[in-house]
């Protein structure tokens, strides 16, 4: 499983659309192109800009994810978890139970976002047994929907790829 590392391949994977929702939780995918594998860079794209922010728009989202696979990215913002040990706690179930499902997930770029907060006054400790389980508990319901879900079709793929064609224009 590869991880999401820049921000327009988090941009580009919840552009895809939202696949399953918990209490907490969202799961957005964007679904890869399966044709032949590996996207090949040609010489004419090698100049283009590579910078942090930059989208190739000649290839689009999918240039973003050369690598053939399951990629999944965790989101965890400062606004719902706001202890660091809270938010790498969480973070590391996202990856641990992604891992498990990786061999039913499409091949797709998934991302995993925090969407609420955890009550402090049930959690007390950031790194507690309890929130633990509690967070792996709603992560194995997010992702048991999201395979029971079909992946998404090339019609419903689309507007989100010309939005990302959009959002990458000069």
């Amino acid at each position: 499983m590869q991880r999401l590392k820049t921000r327009p391949q988090f941009q580009a994977a919840m552009a895809g659309g939202t696949v399953s929702r918990t209490a907490h939780f969202a799961l957005h995918r964007l679904v890869l192109e399966a044709a032949g594998g590996a996207i090949a860079v040609s010489p004419a794209n090698a100049a283009a800009p590579t910078g942090p922010g930059s989208l190739p728009t000649t290839q689009g989202p999918q240039a973003l994810f050369a690598v053939q696979g399951v990629w999944l990215g965790a989101m965890v913002p400062k606004r719902w978890a706001r202890r660091a040990v809270t938010r790498n706690t969480i973070k590391r179930q996202i990856y641990t139970v992604g891992a498990t499902f990786e061999a039913q997930l499409p091949r797709a770029a998934h991302v995993v976002r925090l969407r609420t907060a955890f009550d402090r006054k049930q959690f007390v400790s950031a790194t507690s047994d309890q929130l633990k389980q509690a967070v792996r508990a709603e992560l194995l319901q997010l992702f048991a929907h999201a395979v029971r879900r079909p992946g998404a079709t090339a019609a419903t793929a689309a507007p989100a790829v010309q939005a990302m064609h959009v959002m990458a224009a000069p």
